[in-house]
């Protein structure tokens, strides 16, 4: 039992700086794309969203709530961003999963701060709670702990 202990200890320490990723893409079963942007947002700051990708050297602008700034014209009637809870934005673009750019690199900036993920068009998965949990990176965290708990008990 102490081993144990030691064990979950040395580990929660050792995980505590991992970091989660802070934006996840999927399709949704109707073909809409989702991309979630996670970000916390930073204390007396005004929230405001910038969603984008880019293939190549050329990043384009898919929606935007910061103003003098403007999403592409072909966008603005396909996109629509919603505020999740606790922190972070959820935007989603219809109709364009057969328009999308081989490897994309999909980015949201968040009152500033950035986050970015690159996927290739063949591998975006399905919108389903274990396929966006396997995509992120917290997903070996939690494999590693149940990895201990069960090797130790």
């Amino acid at each position: 039992m102490l081993k144990s202990l030691f064990v979950y200890g040395v580990l929660g320490v050792l995980l505590i700086p991992a970091a989660c990723e802070q934006i996840t893409v999927c399709v949704e079963d109707d073909e809409d794309l989702r991309v979630d942007c996670l970000v916390e947002p930073k204390a007396n700051k005004i929230n405001s969203y910038e969603f984008s990708w880019s293939s190549g050297s050329k990043e384009t602008l898919i929606n935007t709530n910061v103003s003098g700034s403007s999403a592409e014209n072909e966008f603005k009637a396909k996109s629509t961003v919603e505020e999740l809870s606790p922190h972070g934005y959820r935007m989603t673009l219809k109709g364009f999963k057969d328009k999308l750019p081989h490897n994309t690199t999909y980015m949201c900036k968040l009152s500033g701060q950035v986050a970015s993920v690159s996927i290739e068009k063949d591998h975006l998965v399905e919108c389903s709670a274990v396929s966006v949990f396997l995509q992120s990176s917290c997903s070996w965290i939690v494999c590693l702990l149940l990895f201990f708990y069960q090797t130790h008990s």
